[in-house]
């Protein structure tokens, strides 16, 4: 004993290097046999690439874009963006296709024959939603969007579909509200023109803000000031890397860190309106949609209904995921428009001249002029056909290992609806990656519905906001180019079409000059 205690200290240091060794050794070979024996208990599942052991096929695709976008590498000439990347894989593979993240299966539908058989034809087998780290950590499996399917997530979204109708969804009577957050902006944007001195304007932040309020107006009854709801870009950088190693998360520093700083924001921001609410309810006047939950929150208690899944803790999660999941796809959308339109002057020129023959520059656009402005509906559609703000949809889930089209789906595969391959399948739309709003008219210049087009998804986790979407979209575009031509500052370089890739597909920031047409 008295000659080991006299052996140099560094030898102790070398002794814990080798366990140190040892054991992340061991760690990776056990990883790697856990993830060859989970495989080979995976039979006739589609064909796909042969995935990295330990982070599967998506580190070949999401990780460079992650890097990409953090060093600020978003040049027209990157590489193809990820779901590019995953659309040319059906060449390869066909239009059902299996990669893995980590050791998890994802199967990836291509094209719209596909994905209406899997979400129409066999909704009970895949409604259902995956446990995905980087989203079940902030939700908890909660809410609309992202819960599981079933009892519960039916009655959730059938009240809460009810309830937005109720307070307008799809009607008239929500229209001035959206009116109201337009000429906020209109007076803004000409503001900060004049400011720039010929720069231009970031309209990103604007659009944001107009969208969000409208979906505060709905769910907590009142409108915010635009650094009230500045909330960042919510996970999308660090999302990736957590999906492939969860412990991630919890790190103390960087993105990470900055992904629980603003998650733990929201969470204050939403409960003490939940308390707001609470303590001012009206039962006989209801002011919301956080009023309507919280009286059938209290019918279910007076009724002895325990076991109710109306809490106070739902609503929160419901909330969250209305906010988020209202705002990001309906302000990338406008964004995305308005970018195509500058980049095709003749096209924003043909749309400024159907409102000012249909509407005039005496009167704001109304929901009530939509029939009457085929083109401008057209080229809105082009642009969320091209854009597919959500390429890939919300992730499903099979609910129970069945058999889809000669295939094997195990219970547990995440299925991964590919809307960007729908949007720019050649075999259904001429010259896909072609903008042409006229695709969506007829000979006589009415507007067609094309069965191919579905940027809300398809099935029974059909996006909820549908058409208040539609609506926002339509008289924010309307009203912008009533009053304002867009253009590319001059000397500036074009921006890119790429986007950037997150929770949506976001147009990469870009700046406009904002001329009164008046």
């Amino acid at each position: 004993f008295d000659t080991m205690m006299s052996l140099p200290h560094s030898f102790g240091s070398v002794l814990s290097n080798v366990n140190i060794l040892a054991f992340t050794v061991f760690f990776i070979v056990y990883c790697l046999v856990r993830f060859y024996q989970k495989r080979r208990h995976l039979s006739n599942i589609p064909p796909g690439p042969k995935p990295w052991p330990l982070v599967g096929n998506f580190g070949g695709f999401l990780i460079p874009s992650f890097i990409q976008r953090r060093f600020g590498q978003e040049s027209a000439s990157s590489d193809k963006s990820p779901v590019a990347a995953l659309t040319e894989l059906n060449k390869l593979y066909g239009n059902i296709y299996s990669l893995f993240v980590g050791s998890q299966l994802h199967v990836v539908l291509n094209g719209y024959d596909v994905i209406r058989d899997a979400f129409s034809n066999h909704p009970e087998v895949f409604s259902d939603r995956p446990d995905i780290p980087a989203i079940s950590i902030m939700t908890k499996r909660k809410g609309i969007v992202f819960a599981p399917y079933g009892p519960v997530w039916k009655k959730q979204r059938k009240f809460c579909h009810a309830t937005l109708r109720k307070f307008g969804l799809g009607k008239l009577s929500l229209e001035p509200c959206i009116v109201q957050g337009l000429d906020t902006i209109k007076a803004e944007l000409l503001r900060l023109n004049e400011e720039s001195d010929g720069a231009g304007v970031d309209p990103a932040p604007l659009i944001s803000h107009a969208v969000s309020n409208v979906i505060c107006s709905l769910i907590l009854g009142q409108r915010f000031h635009h650094e009230d709801l500045e909330a960042g870009n919510l996970c999308e950088q660090p999302a990736v890397l957590i999906n492939v190693f969860p412990l991630l998360y919890y790190l103390p520093f960087g993105v990470f860190k900055e992904l629980r700083q603003v998650e733990g924001d929201m969470t204050a921001f939403l409960k003490r309106f939940i308390a707001t609410h609470r303590e001012t309810l009206d039962p006989k006047n209801p002011r919301d949609l956080t009023d309507m939950y919280l009286i059938e929150m209290l019918a279910q208690q007076a009724a002895g209904n325990l076991d109710s899944s109306f809490t106070e803790d739902y609503l929160f999660y419901i909330i969250g995921d209305l906010f988020i999941a209202g705002t990001d796809t309906t302000a990338n959308s406008v964004l995305w428009v308005l970018l195509y339109l500058v980049l095709n002057t003749d096209i924003q020129d043909r749309v400024q001249a159907e409102i000012d023959k249909v509407v005039g520059t005496r009167r704001v656009p109304s929901l009530t002029d939509k029939g009457s402005l085929p083109f401008t509906e057209a080229t809105i559609m082009e642009v969320q056909r091209l854009a597919v703000v959500v390429p890939l949809g919300i992730p499903h889930m099979a609910s129970e290992t069945t058999e889809f089209r000669g295939y094997s789906i195990p219970k547990g595969t995440v299925v991964v609806p590919n809307l960007w391959s729908v949007h720019r399948d050649p075999t259904v739309w001429d010259d896909p990656d072609t903008f042409n709003p006229d695709r969506f008219l007829d000979d006589d210049g009415n507007l067609l519905r094309r069965e191919y087009f579905i940027p809300f998804g398809i099935g029974r986790r059909v996006c909820m906001g549908e058409q208040l979407a539609k609506m926002e979209m339509f008289l924010t575009v309307t009203s912008l180019l009533q009053a304002f031509k867009f253009r590319l500052p001059e000397g500036t370089p074009q921006p890119t079409l790429r986007g950037r890739f997150g929770l949506t597909l976001a147009p990469c920031s870009y700046t406009v000059c904002v001329i009164p047409r008046s």
